[in-house]
């Protein structure tokens, strides 16, 4: 390790350490079609909009009367179910990435996650997959401290309560405007893809495992 500058690795939750789908919550219980419409890109009904929201520190019954009134009691409806089942839609772990944290730890380098999630669902990740708490040194959660992905001071909280030095990071994260926020603010950001891609970023960053 002393020889890579880099000394600590920092990671997003949700399409990094964790298979986020919204789809494995709610296929079976819903119509197929509604379904598929809250699941694309292009959700005419809002849900990762309200999501967002909760992520930047809004409380769920704050925000509930919004989606009844510009959804609709059904899908409304459909929005309670599904952040009450919050857990069904974190399926597992992504492959390799529990395995590349304990690496990691093993040869000396401080893991850590910075996630834009509300702090009513957060506890559920942890709950799921003990491991991951085990290995992470600590966890900024945006909905709890009500910074939010990519802003600059959300990063700029993770530094300074972990003690780390920018330029000694990396920041995963599978959302680009998220890569370029660790960025300028002086971490290495790395848009991810699986695990091999993280290894391969990392081994290029100078890090050996």
């Amino acid at each position: 390790m002393a020889e890579s500058p880099i000394t600590d690795v920092i990671f997003d939750f949700c399409g990094v350490l964790l298979d986020w789908n919204t789809r494995a919550c709610l296929e079976g219980r819903f119509p197929d079609d509604v379904v598929d419409a809250i699941c694309a890109d292009d959700d005419p009904h809002g849900f990762f909009r309200y999501e967002d929201r909760m992520d930047a520190g809004e409380d769920f019954d704050d925000i509930y009367p919004d989606v009844v009134r510009e959804q609709g009691e059904d899908i409304a409806a459909i929005f309670r179910y599904y952040i009450e089942h919050y857990a069904d839609a974190l399926p597992r772990t992504l492959p390799g990435m529990v395995e590349l944290l304990e690496d990691l730890k093993a040869h000396g380098y401080g893991v850590w996650g910075l996630t834009n999630w509300s702090h009513e669902t957060f506890h559920l990740a942890f709950e799921k997959f003990p491991r991951l708490e085990e290995l992470l040194g600590g966890t900024i959660v945006s909905g709890i401290e009500k910074l939010h992905k990519p802003n600059a001071d959300i990063y700029e909280l993770a530094l300074s309560r972990f003690g780390l030095t920018a330029g000694n990071c990396v920041f995963f994260d599978d959302t680009a405007k998220n890569v370029v926020g660790a960025d300028e603010v002086g971490i290495h950001g790395v848009l991810f893809e699986n695990a091999l891609q993280a290894r391969e970023a990392l081994t290029g960053l100078g890090v050996r495992l």
